[in-house]
């Protein structure tokens, strides 16, 4: 399933990963109540600064890319001090470390007598996290069956304050990876988590449960990440013909301008800026004079050719200014719930809802 998915997508991975760690990223902070467009995540990336959400969820992104990055490197044996700092780039306002009192799920909120889960005393926390980093460091067995029990283990240790399902989920790409699962890609599993939450927490208390229903969870999980594979699926294929539909415009609008040649040459600025407009969906000019290496005047004569052909918009702040470039057809597929119900090669459509969070305010 995510071998089959990991080879369809291949040499697409550099670009379409850009678009998956931050549709996963701002799916698994929604899970917590926290929700953000992909442009406005976008442009917070870009400008290092925005509303105290948008921050989160970019935090989220980094974390996200560690986990499969620095964590994901079969060479290096996953710890305690790895697990905590990847929390820490989640929640940068926390103290580091392990919680050293007792935490709880649910209920009013002041007690734990009415939560619906309370997590080990933080006596025992350092000894389950140092196991689990074990568990997470091993590669055999079935990769998504490992990756189904730490992210259920993570959860249930509960071992810090807060930033605690965002970090577990990140942990998922750390076992997959390692597991040389995934060579090329990440799966989206956060989107199919918010999509059905109620499930995804029925999943995790069935874990709990003692006797513990871990086929169940198991089960819950796999199906998850099937969906998810079909999902990373449909976005590279979305995206080549998003490519291929742009590059068309642009063609069609330098020749009802005049502009010759109508096809740019392959080394045309605005032909650069163009094909990259996945990994890099907002720009301001200085972004792009940068990255491909051109002087700021060429760099604004093709955003304002892109814009003019209808390709990129232009974001202003409050006040009118204009303060970046955004391709909002590219961002658009980030969160993907506009995804039709058929997913991979299933027509899920009589079974499943469609995947990721509820659509967001578009401002």
């Amino acid at each position: 399933m995510l071998a089959r998915a990991d080879e369809r997508i291949g040499e697409r991975s550099g670009y379409l990963n850009h678009l998956l760690v931050r549709s996963e990223s701002i799916s698994s902070s929604w899970i917590e109540g926290n929700s953000v467009t992909p442009k406005r995540l976008a442009i917070a990336e870009l400008l290092q600064h925005g509303s105290r959400v948008a921050v989160d969820v970019v935090a989220n992104v980094r974390a996200t890319e560690e986990a499969i990055t620095e964590l994901g490197d079969r060479l290096h044996s996953v710890t305690t001090a790895d697990i905590e700092r990847l929390q820490h780039l989640i929640e940068p306002r926390l103290a580091p470390g392990l919680r050293t009192e007792q935490n709880w799920v649910g209920g009013p909120g002041w007690s734990p007598l009415r939560a619906d889960f309370v997590p080990p005393p933080a006596s025992e926390v350092g000894r389950l996290v140092d196991d689990l980093a074990r568990f997470v460091t091993a590669t055999t067995g079935n990769p998504v069956v490992r990756a189904a029990i730490a992210h259920a283990q993570f959860e249930t240790i509960h071992p810090f304050i807060d930033g605690n399902g965002r970090t577990g989920r990140a942990l998922i790409h750390t076992v997959l990876r390692r597991a040389d699962a995934l060579r090329n890609t990440l799966i989206p599993i956060s989107t199919v988590f918010a999509g059905d939450k109620d499930r995804y927490i029925a999943g995790l208390t069935a874990y709990r449960e003692i006797p513990s229903r871990l086929d169940e969870w198991v089960i819950a999980f796999a199906e998850a990440a099937e969906l998810a594979a079909g999902n990373a699926v449909r976005l590279s294929s979305d995206i080549a013909a998003l490519d291929a539909a742009v590059r068309e415009e642009l063609i069609r609008f330098r020749r009802a301008q005049g502009i010759k040649p109508a096809t740019p040459r392959r080394d045309a600025v605005v032909l650069r800026i163009l094909d990259a407009l996945a990994t890099d969906p907002v720009l301001t000019i200085e972004t792009a004079a940068e990255r491909h290496e051109v002087s700021i005047g060429a760099a604004h004569r093709a955003l304002v050719q892109l814009a003019d052909a209808g390709i990129l918009g232009r974001t202003k702040d409050h006040k009118g200014k204009l303060i970046c470039w955004t391709a909002d057809l590219h961002l658009a597929l980030v969160s993907l719930t506009e995804h039709s119900n058929r997913v991979g090669v299933g027509d899920t459509g009589a079974g499943h809802p469609r995947l990721g969070p509820p659509g967001v305010n578009k401002r």
